[in-house]
Formats: C-alpha cells, structure tokens, sequence
C-alpha cells in the first residue's frame, strides 16, 4: 500500500498487556507498523517483565512498563499519565481485558482500536470482532491492524539481544560447568523447560529427566533445565529423577535467560513462554503441547527447525487449567507423548 494512501498516524501506541510468550507473539505487529510508518513515534505499553523482551526493538521508540508488583491504583494512575502526555493519535489494544481498555481510553488517542467485548467494547473508537476462522496467535493480531487500515506485512516473532547480552550469556553458560573450557560446549546443548503456567499444559518431569539421560547418552549433549519463580518443585523432580548431569537456569531475568538461551542447539519447551522466546532468537525449537491448540500458538515454521509435538485425544483442546478426566484418562495427552517420540524430534533437528 502507497504511505499516502494510509491512515495519517504520527504517534502510535501498541499494547499486549500480560504474558511473555502473547507479548512474544506481537512482535510481527510492531514490524508492520514500522514498516507503514518510518517516520512515526512507536510505544509499546505491557506488563513491566514481559514488555523487557522488546527492549532494543529496532521498531520502537518507547517501552512503557506496567508493573503489577506496584498497588494498582497507583500505578494505573502513573501510566495513565504517562500515556496521556504521549499525546498518541492511534492505540492498538491487543489483549483487551478490563485495565487494558481504560489505559486505552485514558491515553486520549482520537483512534482506539480493541477487541469486540460487552461493556468495555465502548471504549475503543474501532472495534475488532474475530471472524471465527481458525488462524495463529499472528493472524489474529493482525486483525486488529487492518481495522486501523495498516497492511500486516510481517509474519515471524523476533527478540533482539545486544552482543554484550550474547556474550555474558555464553559466559554464564561456562561458569555453570557447561563447556570443557573456552574453546567450546564438549556436546550439543539443549535446555528443557519443563514448566508451564497451567498443570495440564506439563509433560510430566520424569519424562524430562529421562530425555535429559537419552541426550546425554546418546548425543553427548549438555543439558540445561530452566524454570521460572514458580517452578521450583517441577525443576528439582527433573533432578531427582535425572541420572545426567543437569544444570538448572532458576528464575533468570528473561533477557539473560534468553542470552543463555540463543546458545542453545535446540530448546524442548512445555507451551510456555520459553518456547516463544528461543523461536524469536531462531533457536530450534519444539514444543509440547497437551490442552492447547499448536495451530494457533506455535505459528513457527518446520523449514527453520521448529516442531510442535501433540497427540490426538477425545477431549482436545480442552483449554483447562487442570485436566478433568480421571483414571487411565487422565492427563492423556501427556501420557500418550513419549521420551523416544521427543529424543528422535531432537535427533533430527540436530542432523538437520
């Protein structure tokens, strides 16, 4: 589309307000608008943990944090004024919930564009009603750029990370024990993240200990476990499990738990955050899937060395937290994906 022939947006404000891996997933977004507007201002409001992520984003002028460890009241009152004083003429509320609706509203763009919702819906001047046929995290983000009239030109997630973050990660990795010395890894190294936000979302750790053992024994590889604040128990049944030597990556900040990260050969990641991040930095990448749906939230392609793993059950995709089915049914997506079936997955990427 001719520059003339779009909206004339000077001061753009894009916002995902929760979680890593959906922030992850806007990042073709901000590559679109800045593509469509190379001269305009470019802020990305979102949770202060996740939105660390798009710290040295080419695309971007401002990142505006929303810490939620802060008394609501307070911190919604500072970056309501903070937006108002951005003065933007176009805010793109990709999440949608209630805080992110007023935060909208109260940045005082002339344009709002957010999701279709009952009630708060009232707060944006263009409204996005999902067209409800199937498409990616992606495609459904760009929905709302086409209703702000801005051609979605990017399709793949991206991280930047500076060469000094590259390097102090290589070095954490080395002070773990990690490498034979400076000259490099003595095998392959794969990190696992056996976590999840939501219980049904997790292989079981024993399955991950055992993988460990296989990429130890069989590719000589080094193996990483990362876990965030609330994983500790699922990381130390790994180890307790695990007869390899692995080394646990506890509750980095995400920016160096991605330095660590792009040093990987091959991430092996429940749905979680992780998964999206080492896609974004173009570490191979396969994820386990068990009530979530991998067509909508992997949108990464297998010709880059990407792969979702997930067995075909009734009750998929459940979308539960927990999974409700009992005896032999329980957690049967899970059960039914097996150490071999995720060790020839990394095999092959490895021969790749």
């Amino acid at each position: 589309m001719p520059t003339s022939a779009l909206p004339p947006y000077r001061r753009i404000l894009l916002s995902r307000m929760r979680f890593i891996g959906d922030v992850v997933l806007t990042t073709p977004v901000i590559k679109s608008v800045r593509a469509a507007y190379p001269d305009a201002y470019i802020a990305y409001l979102g949770e202060a943990n996740a939105v660390a992520l798009l710290e040295h984003n080419p695309s971007l002028n401002e990142i505006i944090p929303f810490n939620f460890a802060k008394p609501a009241v307070i911190e919604q009152s500072r970056v309501a004024l903070q937006l108002r004083r951005g003065a933007f003429d176009l805010a793109v509320d990709m999440f949608g919930n209630p805080r992110s609706a007023l935060l909208t509203w109260l940045s005082g763009a002339p344009v709002r564009v957010g999701p279709e919702r009952k009630g708060r819906g009232r707060l944006y001047t263009i409204r996005v009603r999902d067209d409800g046929q199937p498409k990616t995290a992606i495609a459904f983000h760009n929905q709302s750029l086409a209703a702000a009239g801005i051609p979605p030109t990017a399709s793949r997630t991206e991280l930047f990370l500076t060469p000094e973050e590259r390097r102090e990660g290589r070095i954490y990795v080395q002070w773990l024990g990690q490498t034979t010395g400076p000259a490099g890894l003595s095998g392959p190294l794969i990190c696992l993240h056996p976590g999840a936000s939501w219980p049904a979302k997790r292989w079981f750790p024993e399955r991950f200990a055992e993988l460990a053992d296989l990429l130890r024994a069989k590719l000589g590889a080094e193996v990483l476990v990362s876990g965030g604040p609330a994983d500790n128990e699922t990381t130390a049944a790994v180890l307790r499990h695990a007869h390899a030597p692995v080394r646990v990556l506890s509750a980095l900040p995400l920016r160096q738990l991605a330095a660590v990260l792009s040093h990987c050969a091959v991430v092996v990641s429940n749905d979680a955050g992780p998964m999206h991040i080492a896609a974004a930095l173009g570490v191979p990448t396969i994820g386990i899937f068990g009530p979530g749906e991998e067509n909508i939230w992997f949108p990464y392609d297998d010709a880059s060395g990407h792969r979702a793993l997930r067995k075909d059950v009734p009750c998929h995709p459940c979308r539960m937290d927990f999974c409700p089915r009992e005896g032999a049914g329980y957690m049967e997506c899970m059960k039914l994906l097996t150490v071999a079936e995720v060790f020839d997955a990394v095999a092959h990427i490895l021969r790749r």
